[in-house]
């Protein structure tokens, strides 16, 4: 069996946002006992990770890390015709994730204990987001 459903996510900027709990209604009611589940975001700007869900500073961190490493507006940059976190929002995700593939068993994500699903805007203003979510299983 094959499902595929569209998540639509609205940001408010850059940041993080947990998703955990629609992939997990996703599956449930695909009714796959045991399989993968595949996500893939449809966008050059942001990118999802799997990440500490219980303490808020990780994520906080992760940001602090990727400003330093990749600030908005370098003088470096050529590509800045939408801004200047644009150019530092495609490196955002090309170093992170634009997929994530995660098993399923007995009907369900099998995440770790601390781990949840997030997508990480890199850009500073508001979007609509979509995540194509796929699953295989029987």
């Amino acid at each position: 069996m094959i499902k595929q459903q569209t998540l639509q996510i609205q940001t408010r900027g850059r940041g993080t946002y947990e998703i955990t709990r629609q992939v997990e209604q996703i599956v449930h009611e695909s009714a796959a006992r045991n399989g993968l589940c595949h996500l893939f975001i449809q966008h050059t700007s942001a990118s999802l990770i799997l990440c500490e869900n219980a303490d808020p500073s990780v994520r906080d961190d992760l940001e602090v890390f990727m400003a330093r490493l990749i600030p908005d507006g370098d003088p470096t940059f050529e590509h800045i015709q939408e801004g200047p976190d644009d150019m530092p929002a495609h490196l955002r995700s090309i170093l992170t994730n634009m997929d994530l593939t995660l098993p399923i068993s007995n009907g369900r994500c099998a995440l770790g204990t601390w781990q949840g699903i997030f997508l990480w805007e890199h850009r500073t203003h508001p979007h609509q987001r979509q995540v194509i979510i796929t699953i295989q299983g029987d």
